[in-house]
């Protein structure tokens, strides 16, 4: 009996080498571990084509295992963007499409794909939303949270009925969500701050544009930037100003600002809603004012090219959709689940020598083919 014991918690080990373990070791619990040293968290600037090459460390799919068999042969999993006309969100949602098609036929099963975003930011639509995904019997919900305040109980209740959720992009952190996926977004705001001294110089008064004041991924951006720019004594920071995220009215907001304060010299934008029209900074940049902004989403990148912003801080919003279908059908087929609930995307930074490059990975992204780029 002893022989036989031994020899079934060998083969008990040998199978769990094969389960999912995640991705790096930070977590976005309540209480999160301190953030990484900034050479840990910094990408290279000259290789911007790294986001289109094959995924790795977080992006990474777990090793093939011939023991390894799904619990049924259909899903559905629900995928709920916070609008449905932003380009990040539409770049999630082909890669929620995408991860359907490959991952399905890879592992031999049907996956579709129920997406529910509202047409504008709705957090209550998407607490609607995610109770009638549950009452139709889906396998797993992917959520980007608009307001944590209002999706919090919505989350909640799903898993208590056993829908597993995975946030993305924007996290309600005091849910029972299962994981989330996305860059680390204080340390987004630290290299976007890092990024606006390197253009700006270590003098200066900053504006900081915030969007809405409930999304817990912009207020991390913004502590991020604060903390960033603390360790300039010349530099001054004027206010962080919130805004409807749309570009109308971030675009109403920064021209409201200039010009009630001319001093202001440097503006950090914790998302790119005014680089989503043309002619957004004038009286801005034409002034002298050095712009930097997250999201490097195709409008924005016209922006870098012309020079009226001088860095674009992103990370891989098709993964957004890709990677959360991917955590969520690992759970519902073989009950696996992330080592760490916080899956950390990659952070790419765009500057005008590397714009053109990065800009071909939104053909991708938005699944646009030969035919229609034409």
């Amino acid at each position: 009996m002893h022989f036989k014991h031994t020899i079934g918690m060998a083969a008990a080990l040998l199978l769990s080498v094969g389960m999912f373990t995640g991705c790096e070791k930070k977590s976005e619990a309540p209480a999160p571990a301190p953030a990484p040293k900034a050479a840990e968290t910094k990408p290279a600037e000259s290789k911007p084509a790294a986001a289109t090459e094959a995924p790795k460390a977080a992006d990474a799919k777990p090793a093939a295992s011939g023991d390894r068999k799904p619990s049924k042969k259909k899903f559905v999993f629900g995928v709920i963007a916070k609008s449905e006309n932003n380009p990040v969100f539409q770049a999630a949602k082909t890669g929620a499409f995408d991860a359907a098609k490959e991952l399905g036929a890879e592992q031999g099963v049907e996956i579709e794909i129920n997406w529910r975003t509202p047409p504008t930011e709705d957090a209550q639509k998407q607490a609607q939303a995610i109770a009638d995904l549950v009452n139709v019997g889906v396998d797993g919900i992917a959520v980007s949270v608009t307001d944590a305040n209002v999706l919090t109980s919505a989350i909640n209740a799903a898993v208590d009925k056993g829908v597993a959720v995975v946030t993305f992009d924007s996290d309600a952190p005091a849910s029972k969500r299962m994981a989330t996926y996305g860059m680390d977004d204080a340390d987004a705001g630290k290299l976007l701050a890092e990024q606006l001294v390197k253009s700006m110089g270590d003098k200066g008064v900053v504006a900081i544009l915030a969007g809405n004041q409930n999304a817990t991924n912009l207020q991390a951006r913004v502590r991020g930037v604060r903390e960033g720019l603390a360790a300039y004594k010349g530099i001054t920071i004027k206010e962080t100003y919130y805004h409807v995220e749309t570009a109308d009215a971030a675009v109403q907001k920064i021209k409201q600002v200039q010009t009630a304060n001319p001093d202001v010299t440097g503006w950090a934008f914790v998302g790119g809603w005014p680089l989503y029209t043309e002619k957004a900074l004038a009286g801005v940049a034409d002034k002298g004012v050095t712009v930097v902004s997250c999201d490097t989403l195709e409008l924005p990148l016209a922006y870098v090219k012309r020079g009226e912003v001088k860095a674009l801080v992103g990370q891989n919003y098709y993964g957004w959709g890709y990677e959360s279908v991917r955590m969520l059908l690992n759970n519902a087929a073989y009950g696996e689940k992330p080592a760490q609930v916080a899956v950390r995307a990659k952070v790419d930074i765009v500057t005008k020598e590397n714009a053109d490059e990065f800009g071909k990975i939104w053909d991708k992204w938005l699944g646009r083919t030969a035919a229609e780029k034409k």
